[in-house]
């Protein structure tokens, strides 16, 4: 959190405690007013009763009038305990639901700044490169190795920013109601093939294992299961080392189908795992991250398994990484 943002919540905070210890002591106060008057009602009364009735030649008068007065100085007490508990009971959970809120805009307007910063760069890198690879192939004659070469960069950077834009474009349908999902039969085993095909393509330096069991067969909208584990495959490449190789796995466990997208990375503090699904939720901070992306891949992911009754989680692969898996419930 910049230090901007960190002092506006610091002086939001200071200011709101200050209101709130103002409306309690305001209840305090009026708690003690009021059992101080009803300290005085009661003298006042009993001083009524001894001026108005002989104790002495009607002791059992005296003390029946003077029962009633103390019965209802104590009912008064209990009263305005009672009233004053609840008062500050409410005033106590509005506050904290106040704070809560609060805390959840400020934590959301920071990621979303975190967000605009970074798809800015997402979005600026590689129409960048492309149109500086377009202008050299347009002014200089280059030889046949050197112009493939550059219609590779081109490709990829193209395919980086579809990609990319895909990933706006439906979590922002999907928030929003509008995107249809038709789902339809589908087989599993081979479009997690034809994903890393596609990413070998793109990265022939990376090494991809593959361990799928054919006829995993999902009822399932083709476009969203192909763009949850491009997501998956982008992340592991992302956060694992070059020379390190990526594992992905398709098993039926009974009637359910699991997916496994194995990496070999630094792997997710255990703090963090409860949070990398959140939306625009990247771990670190913004200024000094030097790996790319969104905080857009996971939530989607989480959403689109999500809509196809599948669990999605996180656990550490041994000895370091991690292991992303997506369970699809058949039942």
């Amino acid at each position: 959190m910049p230090d901007a943002t960190r002092k506006r919540l610091r002086r939001t905070t200071i200011i709101y405690l200050l209101l709130l210890l103002y409306i309690v002591a305001a209840l305090v106060w009026w708690y003690i007013s009021l059992n101080d008057q009803n300290d005085r009602m009661k003298d006042f009364e009993i001083a009524r009763l001894k001026a108005t009735i002989d104790s002495n030649s009607t002791p059992l008068l005296y003390q029946q009038e003077s029962d009633k007065v103390l019965i209802e100085h104590k009912k008064n007490r209990a009263k305005y305990l009672g009233e004053g508990s609840i008062f500050l009971l409410l005033i106590l959970v509005g506050a904290g639901f106040l704070y809560r809120s609060v805390r959840r805009q400020f934590n959301m307007q920071q990621q979303q700044q975190n967000f605009m910063m970074a798809v800015t760069h997402e979005l600026k890198t590689p129409v960048s490169v492309t149109k500086l690879n377009l202008e050299t192939l347009q002014k200089y004659s280059l030889d046949p190795e050197k112009q493939k070469k550059l219609l590779k960069m081109t490709l990829q950077e193209t395919s980086r920013l579809d990609f990319l834009t895909n990933n706006i474009l439906i979590a922002s349908q999907m928030d929003g109601g509008g995107y249809k999902s038709s789902k339809e039969e589908l087989d599993l085993s081979d479009l997690l093939t034809d994903c890393i095909q596609n990413f070998s393509n793109r990265f022939p330096e990376r090494i991809f294992i593959k361990e799928i069991e054919p006829g995993a067969d999902v009822k399932a909208d083709p476009l969203l299961l192909q763009m949850l584990i491009n997501n998956l495959l982008e992340n592991a490449i992302k956060y694992s080392p070059k020379e390190a190789p990526i594992k992905a796995g398709l098993q039926k466990t009974g009637i359910d189908i699991s997916l496994h997208i194995i990496d070999e990375g630094p792997g997710i503090p255990d703090e963090e795992k409860k949070n990398i699904f959140n939306k625009f939720y990247r771990i670190g901070n913004e200024n000094t991250r030097k790996t790319q992306g969104t905080g857009l891949g996971l939530y989607l992911c989480k959403r689109i398994a999500k809509d196809h009754n599948a669990d999605i989680s996180v656990t550490n692969n041994i000895p370091h990484g991690s292991n992303f898996s997506v369970r699809f419930k058949q039942s």
